[in-house]
Parts: structure tokens; sequence; C-alpha cells
């Protein structure tokens, strides 16, 4: 979040107050198995301590200043906080075992949408919660990145917005997945991502749809 300090509770509430369509986030277990609320494996980078999540138990986490004295985050709390459709990126199949569970108790299939970078991610959770809608992430790929996301039972591929080919976007389509572009965070990737008409954007600045669709 460009805006707030990311993956908080506050950013979260800005996403929603500024009318995004769904607010994507990211999780990580921490040492005693809690769904935690961060991008990156280690604290060092968003938080005023150091190590790696999976090093520290929650107790310790909430200890941390996320930013603003903002915590981090459990998922659970997000659920709680906003109304929103989420998308929840997982790192790993342990991390996939581990919201499976929560979204069975609170049958969340409906409303969080699961992505990964890992092909046995999605698959997992897949597997585990039956018709939840699933994503596919690639920072670079080649000629095989959909038939990747057919194997897995992904329903979209999210790639990267400046690495993004008419072709990739054509191909995808044609085999009935949904493309989304990662990170549109200028009025020229915006502009981008019309022209390819992709079915949907990340960003760090919620405030860009507003942006005239005539000069963006």
């Amino acid at each position: 979040m460009g805006v707030e300090p990311e993956n908080t509770l506050r950013s979260f509430a800005h996403a929603e107050r500024a009318g995004m369509d769904a607010i994507e986030l990211d999780l990580h277990l921490s040492k005693d198995g809690a769904l935690v609320v961060m991008h990156d494996t280690e604290v060092d980078r968003t938080t005023d301590g150091t190590g790696a999540i999976s090093g520290q138990t929650l107790a310790e986490l909430r200890e941390l200043d996320a930013g603003g004295g903002e915590r981090i985050p459990v998922f659970e709390e997000v659920l709680d906080a906003v109304r929103s459709p989420l998308q929840a990126e997982i790192k790993d199949a342990a991390a996939a075992r581990a919201l499976a569970e929560v979204m069975h108790r609170r049958a969340l299939a409906g409303r969080v949408e699961v992505s990964s970078f890992h092909d046995e991610a999605v698959a997992e959770i897949g597997s585990l919660v039956p018709g939840v809608r699933t994503v596919l992430i690639a920072s670079r790929w080649s000629t095989d990145v959909v038939d990747r996301a057919r194997a897995v039972g992904a329903a979209t591929l999210a790639l990267n917005i400046r690495r993004l080919t008419l072709e990739v976007v054509e191909r995808a389509h044609a085999e009935g997945l949904r493309v989304i572009g990662w990170v549109v965070n200028t009025r020229e990737q915006l502009q981008l991502a019309r022209a390819f008409r992709l079915d949907g954007a990340t960003t760090d600045f919620p405030e860009i749809r507003r942006a005239d669709r005539s000069t963006a």
C-alpha cells in the first residue's frame, strides 16, 4: 500500500473507503502456526523488529510496530475489520492448509480468492476447499504459463504488468482464464491494462481508479 503502512488494518480500511473491488493481502505462518498478514518473509523492512516471521511466535510479532503504531494483523482480524472481498496470497502449501481450516470454519469460499506464485500451493488450496477461486501469480514466465494455470485449476493469472504481452492475454482469454496485471501504479500502466482488456489490476494507490479514462 503506497499511502498507508502496508498489510495493516489501517491500509485495508483506506482501500475499502476508496472503493476498491477487493483487497489483496499476504499470508505467512508464525512459529506457532498463526496466519500472519505480511508481505515479506522477514519483519525487517516494514516493522521495528528483525528476523523471520516463521521464527517468532504470534505474541512476539504482536509486539512490533508495523508503522504508525499499527500491529501486524492476523487473517481473521482482517475478516472482521473489512467487508470487501479478499484476495489472500499464500507462500506455500503449509499456509494453504492453515487457510483452508479458516475458510471452512467461516464459510469463506465465496468471499476469499486465493493466490500464490507456487503451483503446488494453488493446487493444494483447490483440493482442500472445493469451489474456491484461485489465482496463479507470475513475475517472469515462459510460454507454458497458461498451461500451468489450467493444470492447477486456477481461474485467473496475475502477471507482472511490466512484462505482460497481448499475446499472453489473448491466449489466456481463449482458454477461459481471467488475467489481472500487477502492480498498476502509474497512468501509463493503467492505460496498458485497459488497452489489453485485462480483467483487473492490483495497485498500491487506490485513488488511481479515479483516473480519467480519456487520459489514463
